[in-house]
């Protein structure tokens, strides 16, 4: 069967304590509609309630406690969130935890130490004396009260932090003491000279407390909550080395099949490359060149060759590690890293994700669900529903590929022993377009219609399995055996 994850969360769903349990009533249609699995956001204790998870103040606090204002997260109570992962499996429906280590937010007190300000652009250079800085660096989660952990965070745990409460100078600076210092250059992005800093407080993986600490959450946190994979975020400002040890630990532990997939925001192939090498090409990542890649074609209409969707992504080298996606919840308008696809394209970028035979596609809840914020897009459900309808049904065996022409390109799937019907897939983003594919001898003579109902008329396939199919101006049809 084809896999289907599904991102089930967007950054502006409201602040209502209700999401895990709509995922949980959500769980049996998830299922009819063929996703296999889930990624969900952030469950932890962030800087308030609002925060989407990304502004984690305790791992340790699923909306269990009252801490920062709040028992619950933005998307309920553990109770809750466990019971919605409880009803996916149920469902068969496996669960992907969102798990961000890069930094911490939200301390409970100040504390005074040694730090270097260092160039925004080049954290290697500094640019002023190492001074005594306060900061908001200790963390003794006191609504948890030593419950899971008695681990208390000190300055010492951190590499960095942006903020001195004594002169109320913001920047980045540096932590000083024995064995202190940035992660070395060849195991995080060297952007900015070295970007191991990212925001909050960032933590020093080079501290074999933390190492522990971090070593006995990641397995507390995969018993408690019985999750199957995590997406880890940020990896690019994260010791690599660290990460791959983390890795290997959990999966020593949790078998093999535990998946692990990398968030390295990045359009340069080489840089993710490079890390799957680090890590044995045992991990997935997220093809962040394609998403980019399927922005520009909504942007430029018909001057975006079509043909040079692919160039420069992992899908394109390494299928088997790409998760693709269409966007997420950094892509999403009025985030830092906005990079929106256009809906009238939308349905062509699904269309290519969930029937090409490469990658592990990943629908994202907004283009399904519409969206929370600002945005004024419902999203395209219909055509997302038949597009995972033929994913289901149709996308399987070998592809045969036909692009050979700037503004329509199309692909055929010729089928297994269990669908042995296939399907064509044709793509327009200019005019009306038409194109000659191959679908198999064992079709002649079978009659194809338009799955998406875009086009009306049928299509007999010629002794030779080939057919002349047709597409709408920027638009997206997929042929299908009438039944």
């Amino acid at each position: 069967m084809n896999g289907t994850m599904m991102q089930y969360f967007e950054w502006d769903l409201p602040n209502d304590g209700k999401h895990w349990q709509r995922l949980k009533e959500d769980a049996k249609h998830l299922k009819e509609i063929g996703i296999t699995s889930v990624w969900i956001p952030p469950c932890y204790k962030g800087v308030g309630q609002n925060d989407v998870g990304y502004g984690v103040y305790d791992l340790y606090d699923l909306g269990e406690f009252d801490q920062n204002g709040t028992v619950r997260t933005k998307y309920g109570t553990k109770k809750e969130l466990l019971e919605a992962i409880e009803a996916l499996h149920k469902n068969g429906i496996q669960v992907y935890a969102d798990v961000v280590l890069n930094h911490k937010g939200g301390a409970d007190e100040t504390e005074v130490f040694e730090a270097t300000p260092v160039n925004e652009e080049n954290r290697h250079e500094a640019i002023g004396d190492t001074r005594e800085i306060k900061a908001w660096t200790y963390f003794d989660f006191p609504g948890r009260n030593g419950k899971y952990s008695d681990f208390k965070w000190h300055w010492y745990h951190f590499t960095g932090v942006s903020n001195d409460e004594k002169t109320g100078e913001q920047g980045i600076f540096r932590i000083e003491g024995e064995g202190k210092g940035w992660a070395p250059d060849e195991n995080v992005s060297t952007e900015f000279g070295n970007f191991d800093y990212l925001m909050f407080a960032d933590i020093d993986y080079n501290h074999p407390e933390v190492i522990e600490e971090t070593r006995k959450w990641i397995h507390w946190f995969i018993k408690e909550t019985n999750i199957d994979g995590i997406r880890l975020d940020a990896v690019k400002h994260i010791d690599s080395v660290f990460m791959k040890n983390l890795i290997e630990d959990v999966r020593d532990t949790y078998g093999e099949d535990f998946f692990f997939v990398a968030e390295y925001w990045h359009q340069r192939y080489k840089l993710l490359e490079d890390y799957l090498e680090e890590h044995d090409y045992a991990i997935s990542m997220m093809d962040v060149r394609f998403h980019y890649a399927l922005h520009e074609a909504s942007k430029q209409r018909s001057s975006f060759d079509l043909r040079r969707l692919l160039d420069g992504t992992l899908y394109k080298s390494n299928a088997k590690q790409a998760v693709t996606f269409v966007e997420n919840h950094d892509s999403q308008p009025g985030q830092s890293l906005e990079s929106y696809v256009e809906p009238w394209f939308k349905p062509l970028a699904y269309g290519f994700i969930l029937l090409t035979s490469y990658g592990y596609p990943c629908v994202f809840y907004s283009d399904y669900h519409g969206y929370s914020g600002d945005v004024d897009y419902q999203g395209c459900q219909h055509e997302i529903d038949k597009l995972l309808y033929a994913r289901h049904e149709y996308a399987y065996g070998e592809q045969n590929n036909y692009l050979d022409h700037s503004n329509c390109i199309g692909f055929t799937r010729m089928g297994d022993e269990e669908h042995p019907d296939g399907c064509a897939v044709i793509m327009s983003n200019g005019d009306e377009g038409f194109k000659k594919m191959y679908v198999g001898e064992l079709h002649a003579r079978d009659t194809y219609i338009d799955l998406m109902k875009n086009r009306e008329e049928e299509i007999t396939i010629d002794e030779k399995g080939e057919a002349t199919f047709t597409v709408n101006a920027e638009s997206l049809s997929v042929w299908i055996k009438k039944r």
